[in-house]
């Protein structure tokens, strides 16, 4: 098992699909739903042996909401400052370079 490439608090975007986000939670390998799994397309399915992200996610069309993405189709995104996502106020303090400052009553006990 690899290590993860992007950290809790990070900027992200997604490499073909339209949306940022902050990433609040990493599973060392896939650990959703098989249905989830195969409602992606086969074409485009990622691996399922690499690290998967949770995301507080903006999409200008859609607005806010929570993605899960693998390691693959995310590439770092700091150019583009804050998120604006009711959860990332919650969860996170200061934005500083592409990443969001964990506040840490809210990561102690874990977000799920």
């Amino acid at each position: 098992m690899r290590s993860a490439k992007f950290h809790i608090g990070q900027v992200v975007r997604h490499r073909v699909y339209p949306f940022r986000g902050v990433i609040y939670d990493v599973d060392p390998e896939f650990a959703n739903t098989e249905e989830w799994y195969r409602s992606i397309p086969a074409e485009v399915r990622p691996r399922k042996d690499q690290p998967f992200y949770h995301l507080y996610a903006l999409n200008e069309r859609e607005g806010p909401y929570q993605a899960y993405v693998s390691e693959q189709n995310l590439v770092p995104d700091p150019e583009n400052g804050p998120v604006e996502h009711p959860e990332v106020r919650r969860a996170f303090g200061e934005y500083d370079d592409g990443r969001y400052r964990p506040k840490p009553e809210i990561f102690a006990g874990g977000l799920h």
